[in-house]
């Protein structure tokens, strides 16, 4: 199992980005799909997350500004970042609870990171 996120770069403040991951590889269930963000010099925190029944949550530091999606086949997770602000500047993640095919257990795979930073 695969995750491959893009999206990132420079925005200004007040901006907005779209943040991608693709999920692929040998997939029997997707469980879970979320994104977290590690700023410098702190810890990789939950931004937002999205059950496989479409429940979601939010940081409270994000809430009213992002947004999580994903397509009908779950394989794609998006993250909608408006008003940016400077301290949204971090390497954003992906990450998935999946149960591969022929697994009796779900795993959690990650992605390799993009970079936000938000100018102000």
């Amino acid at each position: 199992v695969q995750l491959q996120a893009s999206g990132g770069g420079l925005v200004q403040a007040g901006g907005s980005l779209r943040l991608s991951c693709e999920v692929s590889g040998s997939i029997f269930s997707i469980n879970y799909e979320g994104w977290y963000r590690q700023a410098p010099g702190k810890q990789r925190e939950l931004v937002a997350g999205i059950s496989s029944g479409g429940s979601t949550k939010y940081a409270d530091s994000v809430k009213e500004r992002f947004a999580i999606s994903r397509d009908s086949a779950k394989t794609t997770v998006y993250l909608q970042m408006n008003s940016l602000k400077p301290e949204d500047t971090a390497v954003y993640y992906c990450n998935a609870e999946t149960r591969p095919r022929g697994a009796v257990s779900t795993t959690i795979y990650w992605g390799q990171g993009t970079l936000v930073t938000v100018s102000s």
